[in-house]
């Protein structure tokens, strides 16, 4: 199609546009209900309801079940289902017009045989059949070291390598263009230099792509800091050190929408009037989201506090950035959230709302956040009272501690 085409010359044709929303397709017990099938049947519901790119979880054979820990890079039979399924369910996406996005995991591999030191370190009797070289010497290989944080217990890939990098480019490729995923997500990012990404990038294209550079906040003991200016910016670097061509998870935004909620609004504006995380700096580059299989779903790692979570979508959904909405809240957590998530999206689309527009922000009080965004859009969440001053506001739509209006 000829959509496909138009982007190869133009790699950030997508970023640029600023339309996007995203549907985090899973969470941590997909891998036990068919899953393959089961998003084949909601793919209708999820085009009608305004996703440009739904990110699925890793296709790949993998020790766990839940795809983290790849070995066969080249079998797509896995604990969501056969490869012959998901083939189905990226044509389905195709037709309905709803890109889909990898979960690329290439921080670490297991290995199949053992190698140097009596580790499981070598890749024999696999494509990608790697020796010890291609891991790091951090991780049990004869590679060089990490170029950034280990993942522990299983051998870490050694990116410095170019026939690593070669074969990687290679797979990415053949994800691209003969199995048909469009865009990808970074699995655990910190783990390798941004380097790497944005070669990897240039050498298979995606139309979209996100990091999940997810760093520590700065916290005083257990209570998180007014300024994660800090923070932010070493999200910053990691998009920038990727040719600017990646996009990353706004996990500054997540950790301070949180505790705003909490009656804490006044942390939604920043000491120069700016929303907080990424989304402040560089919205066009920030993917903004409430929780995710980690942080959310049956891990709970740091979730988001589950009586507040619309007051977290009304905030992603109409302000700038790259909103990604999370599966259990649109399909687990009943029909009318599905429904509310349904009409702020609908509102963010018909206004014309993207990732760069502009805002205001109007009330950052304990109990009360306001702000005006792209001047079409105004919107409110905490418990006091608010509107927008003049006739020309209609109220768009409202729910639990939460107001929208528009133009």
């Amino acid at each position: 199609m000829g959509f496909d085409e138009n982007q190869q010359t133009d790699p950030l044709v997508v970023i640029r546009n600023g339309k996007e929303i995203m549907l985090q397709a899973f969470n941590w017990e997909s891998q036990k209900h068919d899953w393959w099938r089961n998003l084949d049947s909601k793919v209708p519901d999820i085009a009608k309801s305004g996703f440009t790119t739904a990110w699925l979880p890793p296709a790949c054979q993998s020790l766990s079940p839940e795809g983290y820990l790849p070995q066969n890079l080249y079998s797509l039979n896995s604990s969501y289902g056969s490869e012959h399924l998901l083939k189905a369910l990226l044509n389905k996406m195709k037709q309905y017009k709803v890109r889909a996005m990898a979960d690329i995991v290439i921080n670490h591999r297991v290995g199949t045989t053992k190698g140097h030191g009596g580790m499981y370190n070598r890749y024999d009797g696999i494509p990608l059949s790697w020796s010890e070289h291609a891991v790091t010497s951090c991780t049990g290989g004869l590679g060089n070291k990490s170029t950034g944080d280990n993942f522990n217990g299983v051998p870490n890939i050694d990116h410095t390598q170019s026939f690593v990098r070669k074969d990687l480019i290679d797979w990415m490729r053949w994800l691209r263009s003969s199995i048909g995923f469009q865009d990808f997500r970074f699995d655990f990012a910190k783990g390798y230099s941004a380097k790497y990404v944005k070669e990897y990038l240039e050498g298979a294209k995606p139309i979209f792509s996100v990091g999940e550079y997810w760093d520590t906040c700065n916290y005083k003991g257990s209570y998180l800091d007014y300024n994660q200016d800090s923070h932010r910016q070493r999200i910053i670097n990691w998009i920038d050190a990727t040719g600017q061509l990646s996009s990353a998870f706004d996990f500054t935004t997540k950790a301070i929408l949180q505790e705003a909620v909490k009656g804490e609004f006044w942390r939604l504006s920043d000491s120069k009037g700016k929303p907080p995380g990424v989304m402040g700096w560089w919205p066009s580059r920030a993917v903004t989201f409430i929780d995710n299989h980690d942080t959310g779903s049956t891990q709970a790692h740091w979730p988001f506090p589950s009586r507040h979570i619309m007051e977290g979508y009304a905030y992603i959904l109409t302000h700038p950035g790259i909103p990604s909405v999370f599966y259990d809240h649109f399909y687990d957590w009943g029909n009318s959230m599905h429904d509310q998530i349904v009409k702020l999206i609908d509102i963010r689309r018909h206004q014309g709302i993207n990732s760069r527009s502009s805002i205001r922000i109007l009330e950052a009080q304990p109990n009360l956040y306001a702000a005006t965004i792209g001047e079409k859009v105004s919107m409110k969440i905490g418990d006091g009272s608010w509107c927008p001053a003049g006739k020309e506001w209609k109220l768009a739509t409202s729910g639990h501690r939460y107001a929208v209006w528009q133009k």
